[in-house]
């Protein structure tokens, strides 16, 4: 799926466009012209199909193929068109980049509470990311200043803008703890959410040792609350056993692993 880091645009895509209200009948009138236009496009390429060689009928085959994806996407859409929180849409991207982090992590709240969907991903900073902290004192950008030098000054500073974003993620999670979920336990408690970085030395780009906070308990399934350490394995080998405690069967592997990552 495309990434959208508009506000807006993804609490359209989960919920409909337009007022409280009027949300559902926007998105079904939606997915019904959608629906008009793929019959349209099936129709005529089930026409054409008699008249084509082998070598165009290929073609053709891959093309109805990325169609009938479409396809299981809006039918996957219709699920969820009865959705609509009694909450306004957000006007867009926000220029404070506190009120963005904290919008984004609320539709992520949002999106899970409804069960529009039980999975995202939050990139709070690229890798090149060199926006500047103003709002915490420090006017240097995030990239330069991950390139510290060693100095101490630098490195304080990185601290600070490290320990800001950790805060966010912090009051996301309070937030997930204190609403229930359908079971009755937390939703917090029913989640399994991975934070960190691909870096663990921003200054030399060193990839070991990284730092990764793993928070929920997954239904049960997690052990939180404590400080592991795991040796030299690859992340991959986490994502596998987070995959097994989704149910999804037999994956063998997943980019590097080399194995499941026991006591989690």
């Amino acid at each position: 799926m495309t990434p959208e880091s508009n506000p807006r645009l993804v609490f359209e895509r989960l919920f409909g466009e337009g007022e409280h209200g009027k949300r559902g009948d926007n998105t079904k009138r939606r997915i019904q012209d959608r629906r008009s236009v793929l019959d349209f496009v099936l129709g005529s390429a089930k026409d054409m199909q008699q008249r084509l060689g082998a070598g165009d009928q290929d073609k053709l085959d891959q093309y109805l193929t990325s169609v009938r994806d479409i396809e299981k996407r809006i039918e996957r859409s219709e699920q969820f068109a009865h959705v609509d929180p009694d909450i306004a849409t957000p006007e867009g991207i926000p220029t404070s980049q506190l009120e963005y982090v904290q919008l984004m992590y609320d539709m992520m709240l949002l999106a899970f509470q409804t069960d529009s969907t039980r999975v995202a991903t939050f990139v709070l900073g690229h890798d090149g990311d060199n926006r500047s902290f103003s709002e915490i004192g420090i006017p240097e950008g995030h990239h330069d200043l991950s390139h510290h030098q060693n100095k101490e000054d630098r490195i304080e500073k990185l601290a600070q803008i490290d320990q800001w974003y950790v805060q966010q993620f912090s009051k996301f999670l309070a937030k997930l703890d204190d609403t229930e979920d359908v079971d009755g336990n937390s939703i917090l408690h029913n989640s399994m959410i991975v934070y960190g970085s691909g870096n663990a030395d921003s200054n030399r780009h060193t990839h070991d040792n990284l730092p990764v906070v793993l928070a929920g308990s997954g239904g049960g399934l997690l052990t939180p609350q404590r400080n592991m350490q795991h040796g030299g394995q690859p992340m991959s080998n986490m994502f596998l056993s987070l995959a097994d405690c989704m149910g999804v069967q037999d994956l063998e592997r997943f980019g590097d692993s080399t194995g499941r990552l026991a006591n989690v």
